[in-house]
């Protein structure tokens, strides 16, 4: 489901690195993990969402406006660098849907009677625990 625009991969830079982790000793010797990095300022993509995605709380967003992913799910570099992509184009995709406005309410009567209600029978509760006074 595809709700925001299309990342161009000739904006995207891969650099391959070694997976950490198990993996024998194939681990040791292919460059299978994937490291994605992506210039949201340099990025193509509208004002609007660009500065959604540089509003974004996540870690994976350095203060330079770069967005870092590392892919290293499969023993495939082909598919360590598709998830990498699809979890980029997710992020975008966050950021081009707008926020829901909260539109501020008010309680009911019945709730406000209910509430009341319960805490006359609290208050009644706590009372009768108390030492009589003399």
């Amino acid at each position: 489901m595809n709700h925001g625009p299309v990342i161009d991969e000739s904006q995207v830079e891969f650099t391959a690195i070694r997976a950490q982790g198990a993996g024998g000793q194939n681990v040791n010797k292919v460059s299978n993990a994937v490291h994605l990095r992506f210039d949201i300022h340099a990025s193509s993509l509208p004002d609007l969402i660009k500065h959604r995605l540089l509003a974004m709380r996540d870690e994976r967003i350095s203060n330079d406006g770069v967005i870092v992913i590392k892919a290293q799910e499969h023993r495939s570099l082909v598919r360590n660098r598709a998830e990498a992509l699809a979890r980029l184009q997710d992020l975008v995709d966050r950021a081009a849907q707008p926020h829901k406005v909260r539109r501020p309410t008010r309680p009911t009567k019945a709730s406000k009677l209910r509430r009341l209600e319960h805490k006359t029978r609290r208050s009644d509760i706590k009372a009768a625990r108390r030492t009589p006074i003399d």
